[in-house]
């Protein structure tokens, strides 16, 4: 064995590439055999990390749930032990971690019986009223098949002790990749760009000058690996011998070290390295690098400059609140990977990003620098955990119309055998959606409770639905879950049953649109309505009937369990972060609100928002008592909990409602608005007629946009006028106000009585 792992590891630092080995056995062989690998390849526990639950060498443990802490770090060797949990997420992190010439070493069970073997991931997968046995092993099959299959990884059987494959290349000699020159103009000293390795890291920190600028934002992207947050911490050490306070934020430290390491190594090399105690703050001869927690470097009133490493793990809404310090910022984000638990930074933050006033300047580096180009390691994760999945080229789907396109279901055991199938469909999922990551390819393949139907267009995939079995859970079940009992992937039942007590929400069967996406080019065409359409059509029926994408006559656990159950589902539901347009759309589809949750997704930064469409009676009767639920409460919580919500928010979810507001105002109450409104009265003076109207006018539609936005904000929110005032961009509090009153008499025209025309009657004589 020894040799064999001291010709792979030379071969990886001769080449600067990483190389793998896949051992795989008992767990008491593998842990015996990984600590014969590291010590043949001379790779000291220092420089380890080991990702297990079990204690494997003399090295850094973290548990596979906490594999985010190698977010932006780099070792020499990440043991990646599959025994308890073989989890895509932990797995892709641990790829990122190894640094050129270094090693991965998965740890596994056999590999003929990995796919049958339980893992704690397994019992994640296995969502009630499913149970582990329903849960198949796909992702494990092509995480082997394609561990044996790529270059660079060695296949070690530690019960046999005998090599499958050692991993060797053998790659021909390559010529060494010159230096980048200095920039013709630069604002930072020439030493700076002289560290450069590379023309994008050189031309990245070239655009980080702009962090010179009081308005400067700059975002700089790049796949693990290129030297993102080397080029950081350059231009920090630049920046901070200059005089600046540069505050760095990350998830944790240890995400930010290599910032920290680079520009300390950098303002030594300027002659303006003062200390740097105790890891960090670095101080220069003027200036200082220092870290900050995100919640932290918010509130923050002593930075000059602020670069953000590793942004895509930090909660939207916190990125967002840094740009509105109006100082100077930097984010590096990755490209491929979901750093953190998805791509909230991608889908959500860029959009609200340019739509502000800074000036934006986006590099991106392509080439590596902690491995050579072509590393094998690299294009095998990038195949197995599909991370530059993508949806079809827009000329294959330029042209789709309803008309043109074939609903289908796409079943796992297909996308296992057709790999363009699979990276079209998880493409779609990923360019749509933020939270999509490696854990989702898992439950896309083996989760019992899911399944998936789609659109193509001439073969290829234009639009796809995941979706996923909610409730149908036994009275005992719902029981526990109404005294606090947490149900997994039930997300409808869980919380109408939990946090708003409806002791019955889990008894009838849903299926929820956990995802739902079309591509770019092909939107507003109406794929995405047909698609809800046929999947209503098909679910409102005993059985599913949908054809196969792909060579199978399999059926997917769900469909035989929904067989079995007999009846068509009760309902459909969706949840999602609330905006405008997504909320037009659903309630064009059918969706009607039955929850506005009062704190922001901590990833999308939005207000989560849920919507039932029921199919039949059980359904009806599931909606029509949350409905009756979110209409008497709704107006306390929105002068309460959702006070800050967005107007546009409020008014599109309150259009989405089933049943009607009440009208239930005495004439005087009628007297207090119709005075407001024509004469000398006022808001303050009774604020309940003019609530109750405000929302029974934004659910009818009778008032839309600005009108709709100033009640929100101060008939339902109970906002101060100077504050709606500044908010909603009017000159003063005395046009806001008059506004309001002329919002009043459009309602007042549409319901007012009797008593409110003779009142206007008074007011115009």
């Amino acid at each position: 064995m020894d040799a064999t792992v001291r010709a792979l590891r030379e071969e990886a630092r001769t080449t600067n590439e990483r190389r793998a080995l896949l051992v795989h056995g008992s767990r008491e062989h593998c842990y015996a055999a990984a600590r014969r690998v590291l010590e043949a390849a001379d790779i000291d526990g220092t420089d380890t990390t080991c990702l297990s639950d079990g204690d494997i060498c003399p090295a850094e443990h973290l548990r596979t749930d906490s594999s985010d802490d190698l977010l932006g770090r780099t070792r020499e060797a990440v043991v990646a032990d599959c025994h308890d949990s073989c989890r895509p997420n932990a797995l892709g992190r641990a790829v990122g971690a190894v640094d050129g010439g270094g090693l991965l070493l998965v740890l596994a069970p056999p590999l003929d019986a990995w796919p049958t073997t339980d893992d704690s991931f397994t019992e994640r997968l296995a969502i009630p009223p499913f149970e582990r046995a329903d849960v198949t092993g796909r992702f494990r099959e092509r995480l082997a098949a394609t561990m044996r299959a790529h270059r660079g990884i060695a296949v070690y059987d530690a019960d046999a002790e005998t090599w499958a494959a050692d991993g060797r290349t053998h790659p021909a000699p390559r010529r060494p990749t010159p230096a980048p020159d200095v920039p013709d103009a630069h604002d930072f000293p020439a030493a700076v760009y002289e560290a450069c390795l590379t023309a994008d890291q050189r031309d990245a920190v070239h655009a980080l000058e702009a962090l010179r600028d009081p308005d400067g934002v700059v975002v700089v992207e790049a796949d693990r690996g290129r030297g993102k947050s080397a080029a950081a911490g350059l231009a920090a050490a630049a920046l901070a011998a200059e005089g600046n306070e540069v505050l760095v934020t990350a998830p944790g430290y240890q995400n930010a070290a290599e910032v920290f390491d680079r520009a300390e190594t950098t303002l030594r090399s300027l002659d303006a390295f003062r200390d740097r105690p105790a890891e960090h703050p670095v101080l220069a001869t003027n200036g200082r690098i220092r870290y900050a927690p995100p919640p932290e470097a918010v509130d923050d009133e002593t930075a000059d400059v602020i670069l953000v490493d590793e942004a895509a793990a930090v909660p939207v809404r916190i990125l967002q609140s840094l740009v509105e310090t109006e100082v100077p910022i930097a984010f590096t984000t990755t490209v491929h990977g979901y750093e953190g638990a998805g791509r909230g930074f991608d889908v959500r933050f860029r959009d609200w990003l340019r739509d502000t006033d800074r000036t934006i300047s986006e590099p991106t580096l392509a080439d590596p620098i902690r491995y050579a180009p072509c590393d094998p390691i690299e294009v095998w994760a990038f195949r197995a955990l599909c991370f530059d999945a993508r949806p079809p080229v827009a000329p294959l789907v330029a042209d789709a119309t309803p008309e043109t396109t074939e609903y289908v279901q796409t079943h796992p055991d297909a996308l296992l055998a057709d790999e363009h199938l699979l990276r079209e469909t998880f493409g779609l999922l990923v360019a749509a959606h933020y939270r999509t990551e490696p854990d989702d390819l898992a439950r896309l393949l083996d989760g019992p409770n899911l399944t998936v139907r789609a659109l193509r267009h001439e073969g290829h995939v234009v639009a796809v639905a995941l979706l996923g079995w909610e409730g149908g859970l036994s009275p005992g079940r719902c029981e526990r879950m109404y005294e606090g009992e947490r149900v997994p992937g039930n997300m409808l039942p869980d919380l109408l049953t939990s946090q708003l007590r409806d002791p019955e929400a889990g008894l009838p069967r849903g299926l929820r649109v956990v995802r739902i996406a079309v591509h770019e080019r092909a939107r507003d065409a109406g794929l995405g309505t047909k698609l809800l359409d046929s999947i209503r059509e098909e679910f409102s029926t005993a059985g599913t009937s949908a054809p196969h994408a792909g060579n199978t006559d399999a059926r997917d656990p769900l469909a035989v369990r929904h067989e079995r159950a007999g009846g068509p589902f009760d309902y459909l539901g969706v949840g999602f972060g609330a905006t405008p347009p997504l909320l037009r759309f659903w309630r064009a589809a059918g969706y009607r609100t039955v929850h506005l949750s009062t704190t922001r997704n901590d990833r999308s930064g939005e207000h989560s928002t849920l919507l039932v469409h029921p199919l039949t009676e059980a359904g009806d009767d599931l909606l029509a008592r949350n409905d009756r639920w979110f209409r008497r409460r709704i107006g306390s919580v929105l002068a309460d909990g959702l006070a800050g919500c967005e107007p546009a928010i409020v008014a599109g979810t309150l259009r989405a409602v089933d049943g009607e507001f009440s009208l239930d105002l005495t004439q005087r109450e009628w007297r207090a608005v119709a005075a407001a409104a024509y004469g000398p009265g006022h808001y303050d003076f009774a604020p309940r007629p003019f609530q109750t109207l405000a929302l029974r006018g934004l659910a009818d539609g009778v008032v839309t946009g600005d009108d709709a936005a100033l009640l929100v904000a101060k008939a339902l929110q109970c906002r101060p006028w100077e504050e709606v005032a500044d908010d909603l961009d009017y000159v003063s509090t005395r046009q806001c106000a008059l506004a309001f009153g002329e919002a009043m008499k459009t309602l007042l025209d549409a319901y007012g009585t009797e008593t409110v025309a003779r009142e206007r009657a008074r007011y115009q004589a």
